[in-house]
């Protein structure tokens, strides 16, 4: 007999606190993370009319899904053509939205009942992969508020950094108007005067603007010992692409900071949880997440785990997404490798068709 959604609507109440838990452990063996992505999986299964669908086409439901990695990852387009909540959309308390880059102007949508979980995931995450053991940092943002913008994840995520591990100091220098120029000069002049570390963080199309600006104006600076850039996003659907190694290059030679301390935060609307590397001395850098989310590099048409060292696409369980969907396929390549994964790019060629074909059959599935 099919196993039918719960007619009930409210919210994991009972995982939320265990999650919570699992999250703020120092680390955690595969035995418990299975254990919570079976739970998980079990709650959005009753709960997620659309997702229930695709798995019972898949032969997969709670009763024969025995280990994380075999539950379904949904293509992350599904986000822009269904609702993937279990929580009424009206209850929820934010709503994240993708920006359209692929489709014009259908965005995908990340429902949030509340905010506790992705505020301790990105917290705790952060302040180990990129805080270098400082409690607080003076802090540059080169992207708008999420006052400005409150539907974007990126937004959000800045945010959080701003107030939980910036100092007064800290501040927005894109707004309405624009890139703020002068004040981040005045800015950059006064920390490299006084020998107090500073992080810029930003979109890395934002640091392209503000690198041409710089070089428009004749200016380099010398940011003291300790400093850190942080940059995210890549620049699909701008204007301006850089290479990646010329990117990383310029950085260096911009702000007199090593490629070593230039970090790529790799996230995405679809997740609650980010990917960070070690800095960018050689490319591609390694990406690695905490122990609350998990990679598999797979095959879009089968579904298959690729070999170790075989190129696929990117699927990641992340169990910080207790409300949507925890395994989703990006449309991201890349190669698992010791201690995380390679991000090659976005799927082309084959891979690209594989990745439609699968988005293809999950929407046919979620509708039936």
């Amino acid at each position: 007999m099919a196993e039918s959604v719960h007619p009930s609507s409210q919210p994991a109440s009972d995982i939320v606190p265990d999650l919570l838990a699992f999250i703020a452990q120092a680390d955690a063996g595969e035995d418990a993370f299975n254990a919570l992505a079976l739970r998980l999986f079990t709650h959005q299964f009753r709960h997620n009319a659309a997702f229930q669908k695709f798995c019972q086409q898949r032969g997969r439901t709670p009763r024969t899904v025995k280990h994380w990695r075999d539950i379904p990852a949904v293509p992350i387009n599904g986000f822009k053509d269904l609702t993937l909540s279990c929580t009424p959309p009206a209850a929820c308390e934010r709503v994240f939205m993708t920006s359209g880059t692929t489709r014009g102007d259908v965005k995908g949508r990340h429902y949030h009942p509340h905010l506790q979980v992705y505020d301790l995931s990105m917290t705790l995450n952060f302040r180990q992969r990129f805080m270098g053991g400082q409690d607080r940092m003076r802090m540059g943002l080169l992207f708008p508020s999420e006052q400005l913008m409150p539907n974007s994840s990126l937004a959000h995520y800045l945010a959080l950094a701003l107030h939980n591990f910036g100092t007064p100091e800290s501040r927005y220098y894109l707004d309405t108007e624009g890139l703020q120029v002068d004040a981040l000069c005045a800015t950059l002049a006064q920390v490299q005067a006084s020998g107090e570390p500073f992080a810029l963080l930003g979109a890395s199309y934002s640091f392209v603007h503000l690198m041409d600006a710089l070089q428009a104006r004749g200016l380099q600076f010398k940011l003291p010992a300790g400093s850190r850039l942080l940059d995210t996003g890549g620049f699909k659907g701008q204007s301006r692409e850089m290479e990646m190694d010329a990117f990383y290059d310029a950085l260096a030679s911009t702000f007199c900071v090593p490629r070593s301390a230039c970090i790529n935060m790799y996230g995405m609307t679809e997740l609650s949880t980010q990917f960070y590397d070690a800095g960018n001395a050689t490319l591609p850098a390694l990406k690695s997440g905490p122990h609350w989310i998990r990679t598999r590099v797979l095959d879009p048409l089968t579904g298959q785990e690729m070999p170790r060292g075989e190129r696929g696409i990117l699927a990641h369980t992340d169990l910080g997404n207790f409300n949507s969907v925890i395994t989703i396929l990006t449309e991201d390549v890349g190669v698992a490798v010791d201690g995380g994964f390679l991000l090659l790019g976005r799927a082309q060629g084959a891979q690209a068709k594989g990745c439609s074909l699968a988005v293809d059959e999950f929407l046919k599935a979620a509708r039936a």
